[in-house]
C-alpha cells in the first residue's frame, strides 16, 4: 500500500518528470550489467550523468572520395562493392575482404573476426557503404575493422559529423553512443518539466531552452560547437552555476538562522599573546582580526573563511580571535587535516599561550592510551582553553566543557560535513575556516558562498623574496653540485619529488630513490620523509632536519604547509611540470624565513608543452598567492586548483570557470534576488527551481528550507 504524500512533504521529493533521469544506466535499452558498471564509474551512477558526459572532439565522415583518392590515415566513407572473402590460415592473421569501386581496390581487415558475420554484413557481389580510417599497406589502401557498414539505401544512418566523447577502459564508443542517445530519449518534454531560467536572461543571451541546449551539446557539427562558449554550454553551464548559488545561499541563510552567541572578549589574553609574539600585526592582518571580531559579538554565527598567502601570519590572527572566545570563558579548537600541521600549530601557539598562562591540548589521531584519555579529560573539564588537533577532534567520545569558535585550517582538505560536526560539538558554536591556498575570487564565491570572506594579502616585514628559477633535468649534476656548496655554508635544502616509490607507468624519480642516490654523495646528513611514514618516523624526521645533523631533507608534498625550518634557504623541486601552481607556490613557501637569501629551483622534464612552460613562468615571475591562483585557475580548471577530486567539494560537471566567470556573478545575483522575493521557493518559478536543484543533485539544500 502507497504512502500519501501530504502537499508540505511533495515540496521536498524529486519531481516525477526527472525519475527516469535518476534511474541506472542499466535500465537504458541495450546496456547491460558489465557495461552499466563502466558506465557508471565513467560518468556517474544516473542516467542524467550521461547527459552532463559532453563530446571533447569530432569525426568528421563528409569525406567520400573515390577509393584510389583516399589519402593515407584520412576517415573516410566509401561505396564499394564486396568481391571475395580471404579467411585467415590461422588466428593470429587477419580475416580480409577485397573490394572495389571504379577506381580501385580496397580490403576491408578484421582480427579476431566471425566469418558468419562478416558474411552476412558483406556478402560477396553486393554493395555496400564502410566507413573509417584508410591505411595504405604495402601501398594498398585497407581499412580495419570500419565503424560503420551499411547497405547503399541506409546511407543516411551514418552521421555525417559523429561526436567523439571520452571512454573508460572496456568501454566500446558505440555503447557510450547508444547509452547517451538513450539518455537524450529521455529528456521530459517542456510542458512536463518547465523553463526555471529568467525569459529576459535567455533572450539576452540567445539560450534554447534546457532540453534544446542538451540536444545541442551532444550533436556537433563543427569545431566550434566543442568550445565552451557557445550558446548551448553557456545555456547548461549557467544551470549548473545557478543550482550551486542557489545552494550555496539556501544552507547560508539556514546557518545564519541557527543562534549564536555574543563573544565579546576584554583583550587582556590577546593582548599578552601580542607582546610575547614580538611582532606588531600587518595591516591585512589587523583588518581580518577586526573583521572576525565583528562577527564574533554578532548575535548571529560566524562563518567566515580566511585566506592567506604564504607567509602572511594567519595562525597568529587566528589565535587571537581563540583568545578573544577564551576570554568570555569558553574554549576555541582548531583543526589540521595532518599530524605535521598540527604540530607545527602547536609549535607556534604553544609558547604564546604559556606565556599568558592558557592550558593547551593536543588530539590527533596519533595520541592512544593514557596521552589521549588525558587530553579527552582536559578538553571535557575545561581545564584546556585551547584544543589542537587533526579530525580526531570531531569524532564520538571528545566531548568539549564550553566550545565557542571552531577553527578548520586548510578547509579544502575536509568534507562540508566534518566542518559541520566540529561546530556542533558546543552550542552555537562560531566558525573560522583558514587556507594557506590562496583561492581566486570566482571559486570563493562557487565552493565557499555560504561563507564571508577575509583576505591575508601582505607578508609581516622581514620575510626575504626568493629568487626562483627553471632549470632542465638533465643539468641535474649541477643542481647537485650546488646544493653541496650550501650545505657547506651551513644553510638546510629540501628536495621535493613527486612520488614515494618508482612507478612502472610515470618515468619519475621517486623520493625514496633520489634519497638513496643522494646518501650516496652526501651521506648521512640526507634524510627522508614522505605520508606513507607513521607519525613518529615523520616527527623525527623533521626535528632531525630541523634541529639535527641533516641538512638535506628529501620529500613529498606532505611538507606542503605547515612546515617552519628557518634555517631552510634552498627549495628543489624535482618535476616541477607535474605540480600545479598552488602547489608549487606553497612548497617555495616553505624557504625564505630566515635571514639569508632564499634560493627555489624548479627542476623540469624536456620538450615541456606551452602550457606548462606558461606555468613555470608564473612561478618566475611573482610571489604573489593570489595571482598565481588566478593563473592556475586559467591553466589547469577549477578541479585541479582546490584539489577537488581529493576533497568534499563538489566538483563541476558543465562548467570552466575561466570561460563562465561570468555567468557565475549572475548567478550569485540572481540566486539572491530569488530568496529575497520567494525564501521558500514556494512560487510557480520557486517549484521550477527546486527542480533544478534536483537535476544537478542540490537536493540536500532543499532540506533547509523547512528547516528555516
Amino acid at each position: 500500500m502507497s504512502r500519501k504524500v501530504s502537499p508540505k512533504d511533495r515540496q521536498h521529493v524529486r519531481p516525477e518528470p526527472l525519475y527516469p533521469l535518476f534511474a541506472e544506466p542499466a535500465t537504458l535499452t541495450g546496456i547491460g550489467p558489465r557495461y552499466a558498471k563502466l558506465l557508471s564509474t565513467l560518468a556517474g551512477p544516473h542516467v542524467v550523468d550521461l547527459l552532463w558526459h559532453l563530446p571533447t572532439g569530432l569525426i568528421d565522415r563528409r569525406h567520400a572520395p573515390p577509393i584510389a583518392e583516399a589519402a593515407n590515415g584520412q576517415i573516410c566513407t566509401l561505396t564499394v562493392t564486396v568481391d571475395a572473402h580471404q579467411p585467415p590460415a590461422n588466428r593470429r592473421q587477419p580475416y580480409r575482404i577485397t573490394c572495389h569501386d571504379a577506381s580501385g581496390g580496397l580490403d576491408l581487415v578484421f582480427f579476431h573476426a566471425r566469418g558468419d558475420y562478416l558474411t552476412q554484413m558483406l556478402p560477396p557481389g553486393a554493395t555496400r557503404v564502410v566507413s573509417g580510417r584508410v591505411e595504405r599497406y604495402h601501398g594498398h589502401p585497407q581499412m580495419a575493422h570500419p565503424d560503420h557498414i551499411v547497405k547503399l539505401e541506409d546511407a543516411d544512418e551514418i552521421r555525417r559529423v559523429e561526436a567523439v566523447y571520452p571512454l573508460a577502459t572496456g568501454l566500446p564508443p558505440k555503447t557510450l553512443k547508444r547509452a547517451i542517445q538513450g539518455a537524450l530519449g529521455r529528456l521530459p518534454a517542456t510542458e512536463n518539466l518547465p523553463d526555471w531560467s529568467d525569459p529576459a536572461l535567455r533572450q539576452r543571451e540567445g539560450w534554447a531552452t534546457w532540453q534544446e541546449a542538451v540536444r545541442a551539446a551532444h550533436q556537433p557539427t563543427a569545431a566550434a560547437d566543442l568550445l565552451p562558449t557557445t550558446a548551448a554550454r553557456r545555456r547548461l553551464a549557467y544551470d549548473e552555476l545557478l543550482a550551486n548559488q542557489l545552494a550555496l545561499a539556501l544552507v547560508r541563510r539556514a546557518q545564519k538562522k541557527r543562534r549564536g552567541r555574543v563573544l565579546a572578549g576584554d583583550g587582556r589574553l590577546s593582548a599578552g599573546a601580542l607582546a610575547a609574539f614580538g611582532f606588531p600585526l600587518t595591516q591585512a592582518q589587523e583588518r581580518s582580526l577586526g573583521e572576525i571580531r565583528a562577527d564574533m559579538a554578532a548575535p548571529q554565527r560566524m562563518l567566515r573563511l580566511l585566506q592567506g598567502d604564504v607567509g602572511s601570519g594567519k595562525t597568529v590572527v587566528a589565535l587571537l580571535a581563540m583568545l578573544t572566545a577564551v576570554e568570555t570563558g569558553a574554549q576555541a579548537a582548531l583543526m589540521a587535516p595532518t599530524e605535521i600541521l598540527a604540530r607545527q600549530h602547536l609549535a607556534t601557539i604553544g609558547p604564546l599561550a604559556a606565556a599568558i598562562g592558557i592550558e593547551v591540548a593536543v588530539l590527533t589521531g596519533r595520541d592512544k592510551g593514557q596521552a589521549r584519555a588525558a587530553a579527552r579529560a582536559q578538553v571535557a573539564s575545561g581545564a584546556a582553553a585551547l584544543v589542537i588537533g587533526t579530525h580526531a577532534l570531531f569524532q564520538d567520545g571528545v566531548e568539549f566543557h564550553d566550545l565557542a569558535l571552531a577553527v578548520i585550517d586548510e578547509q579544502h582538505r575536509f568534507g562540508v560535513h566534518q566542518r559541520m560536526a566540529l561546530g556542533d560539538k558546543g552550542a552555537g558554536v562560531d566558525l573560522l575556516v583558514m587556507t594557506a591556498t590562496p583561492i581566486p575570487r570566482s571559486l570563493t564565491m562557487t565552493y565557499y558562498g555560504d561563507l564571508d570572506s577575509s583576505r591575508l594579502d601582505q607578508k609581516p616585514p622581514g620575510r626575504k623574496p626568493v629568487k626562483t628559477t627553471t632549470v632542465a633535468i638533465d643539468r641535474l649534476e649541477d643542481v647537485i653540485a650546488a646544493v653541496g656548496r650550501k650545505m657547506a655554508s651551513g644553510e638546510k635544502i629540501f628536495w621535493v619529488c613527486p612520488l614515494v616509490e618508482d612507478s612502472e607507468t610515470l618515468d619519475l624519480t621517486a623520493a625514496d630513490a633520489r634519497a638513496a642516490a643522494l646518501t650516496e654523495i652526501f651521506g648521512d646528513r640526507v634524510g627522508l620523509i614522505h605520508g606513507r611514514m607513521k607519525g613518529a618516523e615523520k616527527d623525527a624526521a623533521m626535528d632531525a632536519f630541523r634541529n639535527g645533523g641533516v641538512d638535506l631533507l628529501v620529500a613529498t608534498t606532505v611538507i606542503e604547509v605547515g612546515v617552519d625550518v628557518p634555517a631552510a634557504t634552498v627549495m628543489v623541486i624535482e618535476h616541477a611540470e607535474r605540480f600545479g601552481l598552488a602547489q608549487l607556490h606553497q612548497l617555495r613557501g616553505r624557504i625564505g624565513r630566515g635571514d639569508r637569501a632564499a634560493f627555489c629551483l624548479l627542476l623540469h622534464a624536456n620538450g615541456l608543452s606551452q602550457t606548462a612552460r606558461a606555468r613555470l613562468q608564473v612561478m618566475r615571475d611573482t610571489e604573489d598567492g593570489f595571482k598565481i591562483a588566478e593563473e592556475d585557475l586559467r591553466l589547469r580548471g577549477s578541479g585541479e586548483v582546490l584539489g577537488a577530486k581529493q576533497s568534499g567539494l563538489p566538483a563541476f560537471r558543465l562548467v570552466d570557470m575561466a570561460a563562465h566567470e561570468d555567468l557565475l556573478v549572475i548567478a550569485r545575483d540572481e540566486a539572491r534576488l530569488l530568496l529575497d522575493r520567494d525564501p521558500e521557493l514556494k512560487s510557480d518559478r520557486g517549484a521550477r527551481l527546486r527542480a533544478l536543484l534536483y537535476l544537478f543533485e542540490r537536493e540536500a539544500a532543499i532540506r533547509f528550507l523547512r528547516a528555516g
